[in-house]
């Protein structure tokens, strides 16, 4: 999959960014709360007003298709002695289009997220993943942490 490319998203990418968490969700069977265009729209809005704190990847075809993406979150941590300017990173909504699967693009996508983590700062990066995507996060340096304990959505009510 040399010919597939992998970087940060562009501005003018973020609808067909967007799009792709839409067919994520809906693929898992989720139900909609809005239509597919609002929702695009909404969601390229709020890319853009968290340019800064979240950032798309994506991996493109040679034809320009958008075929993958990746974000990366960036929290700001409590200042300590060490560093009055600390990061912590989570990897989040990596996806790649069924038919596109198994070449190693979300292994790409995870590993571009992950230099732009150390090139930002990041102390570490997190990564909430599903029982079928384990094994490829351990290949890319992720691991359990007996340090790291959940919380789960049941704090936003469901």
């Amino acid at each position: 999959m040399a010919d597939v490319e992998i970087r940060i998203a562009r501005d003018d990418e973020l609808e067909e960014v967007v799009r792709l968490r839409w067919l994520w969700t809906t693929e898992r069977g989720a139900q909609a709360e809005t239509d597919e265009e609002a929702f695009v729209r909404g969601a390229a809005a709020w890319a853009r007003a968290h340019r800064e704190t979240h950032v798309p990847h994506v991996a493109i075809d040679p034809d320009g298709t958008v075929v993958g993406m990746a974000w990366l979150a960036l929290t700001p941590r409590v200042a300590s002695t060490h560093s009055l300017d600390r990061w912590s990173g989570d990897l989040q909504s990596c996806y790649v289009l069924p038919e596109r699967r198994d070449t190693g693009i979300g292994g790409r996508l995870v590993e571009a997220v992950l230099a732009t983590a150390r090139e930002r700062g990041a102390e570490h990066v997190t990564v909430h993943t599903s029982p079928g995507s384990i094994r490829m996060y351990a290949r890319h340096g992720f691991q359990p942490n007996d340090r790291l304990l959940w919380a789960d959505g049941s704090l936003a009510g469901g």
